[in-house]
């Protein structure tokens, strides 16, 4: 299990345990998290998973696809060097302690 931790835009935490295998945002959704909507249910069709992931853990990621960088276009204020979508964010334990911070809103 890897706790990955999810910081509302108010600054409400939440740290969950997520089985390596699901996405950040199936961890979160199945936690009860607010802030992800995850309307396509992962398919990276639409942008309501979106977070920033902590400056600390940017790099420590696999690079975003082009089609997750077409979608993340349509999210609510991205931000080039933090943006992505959780759904596309696969759990492995070298995640464990990946901090991702909701924004206000998922358009």
């Amino acid at each position: 299990m890897a706790k990955i931790i999810f910081i509302e835009h108010n600054g409400t935490r939440h740290e969950v345990e997520a089985k390596p295998g699901l996405t950040v945002m199936e961890a979160a959704r199945d936690n009860g998290v607010p802030g992800i909507d995850a309307d396509c249910g992962g398919a990276c069709a639409c942008s309501t998973c979106h977070a920033y992931v902590d400056p600390a853990w940017v790099d420590k990621l696999p690079k975003a696809l082009p089609t997750e960088t077409d979608m993340i276009d349509f999210a609510y204020e991205p931000n080039p060097a933090t943006s992505r979508l959780t759904c596309q964010i696969k759990v492995t334990s070298l995640l464990d302690g990946l901090v991702v911070h909701l924004p206000e809103k998922q358009i």
